[in-house]
């Protein structure tokens, strides 16, 4: 084999090379795009939802009483609503609770709630020491 033919056959497994990891390249770059997009898109959606969840139910709604003992954490409170079947997500209310921005937090009491109030209004019932003996 003489001397040129070695180093176009060398050339060419260079080129093919190149080809291949350009092709890596933009591959990877699109998956990275494709990712970020859906991320963000989870991210908008879910701070969508934070600050401005529907209510479960329309007008008139149902109305569902719930306690809310002194121990109760914020999670205690939000687990007994979404299985009262008063909000949607739990982990969500939880964090709706510290963005709202009552200074007292929830206070215990018996409370009678409606599934056509929104995540918020439940906050500030419960938030305000007013409740029904």
């Amino acid at each position: 084999m003489s001397s040129s033919r070695k180093h176009a056959g060398k050339r060419k497994r260079e080129a093919a090379g190149n080809a291949v990891y350009a092709v890596v390249k933009i591959v990877i770059v699109v998956l990275v795009v494709m990712v970020v997009y859906r991320l963000g898109s989870m991210a908008y959606t879910y701070g969508e939802r934070i600050f401005g969840e529907q209510p479960m139910a329309e007008e008139p709604g149902t109305d569902v009483s719930v306690t809310v003992e002194e121990a109760d954490s914020v999670q205690d409170v939000a687990d007994k609503l979404e299985q009262s079947g008063l909000i949607r997500d739990a982990e969500l209310f939880v964090i709706q609770e510290k963005l709202v921005g009552f200074k007292n937090g929830l206070q215990p009491g018996t409370y009678t709630l409606n599934t056509s109030q929104t995540p918020e209004e439940m906050i500030e019932i419960m938030s305000a020491a007013q409740t029904e003996e």
